[in-house]
């Protein structure tokens, strides 16, 4: 069984303590709290994070799609991706990948026990060819799938982070989708939090807007393209107004594979 730290925060716990979930420990917390501290708007930010994610996948499944693949999954929070896909297609077959044994043994005991169509992998994302050959054991490749890149991109320089969206992009099926967010700040606090984050947890890349819609390149980028959470609503033309300047917000985008 893998062993807990609890004095040392974790990726997943920090992350969960930001969701208010109950799977951390006072390490994680006193991180998020510090972070908080710098971005009083952290916790709004990450909630129009997560509800970006749900209205995505929820649209996705809307095109027919009932496969998905979440990459870098973290504790398991409700909604989940099984949850969310489930509303709209009841079969949906959902995979959880993440690097970090403990979250995967939280998702075996919690979330897939008794749930043929739920798949938990221990992988590390970055290598694209081992994720997506255990994936492969409870979801058919050789169909489309939606890759949910929920708050994983910014962990990862840009160079790595472009090639990681573009080996996911050439390896599966055309038609797939690839949903994708990841923070994104400016100014002092942008920089102080993203020193905190990378200096207590794990390093942490504030990547530029620009960079950001680099990374989706290979994509056929869904309307309104790239913009910030609350604003992507395909469908709707009205022009929400953008995050005022100093607070945390996310850049987010989803795209098909041509």
């Amino acid at each position: 069984m893998p062993e807990e730290k609890p004095g040392t925060p974790s990726i997943a716990r920090v992350y969960d303590a930001m969701l208010d979930g109950k799977d951390n420990f006072a390490a994680d917390r006193d991180v998020f709290q510090r972070l908080a501290a710098v971005y009083p708007s952290l916790p709004a930010a990450v909630g129009r994070h997560r509800a970006f994610l749900e209205r995505a996948v929820t649209w996705v499944s809307d095109q027919g799609i009932s496969q998905f693949i979440d990459l870098g999954v973290g504790m398991p929070t409700p909604p989940l991706t099984h949850e969310i896909a489930r509303r709209e297609r009841p079969g949906a077959h959902v995979a959880y990948v993440d690097f970090d044994p403990v979250v995967t043994l939280h998702f075996r005991a919690r979330v897939a026990k008794g749930d043929e169509r739920i798949t938990v992998i221990d992988a590390d994302v970055r290598d694209h060819a081992a994720t997506l050959a255990a994936a492969a054991s409870g979801i058919h490749l050789g169909e489309p799938v939606c890759l949910v890149m929920g708050a994983l991109l910014h962990f990862l320089d840009p160079g790595a982070a472009r090639a990681l969206v573009s080996a996911y992009a050439a390896a599966v099926t055309p038609g797939s989708y690839v949903i994708a967010d990841a923070g994104h700040g400016d100014g002092e606090a942008a920089d102080r939090f993203f020193g905190l984050y990378s200096a207590e947890v794990t390093p942490l890349y504030n990547h530029s807007w620009d960079e950001f819609r680099g990374f989706l390149n290979p994509l056929e980028l869904v309307p309104p393209g790239v913009t910030e959470p609350h604003a992507w609503l395909p469908g709707r033309p009205d022009a929400l107004p953008p995050t005022p300047p100093g607070q945390a917000q996310f850049m987010v985008g989803v795209g098909r594979v041509p």
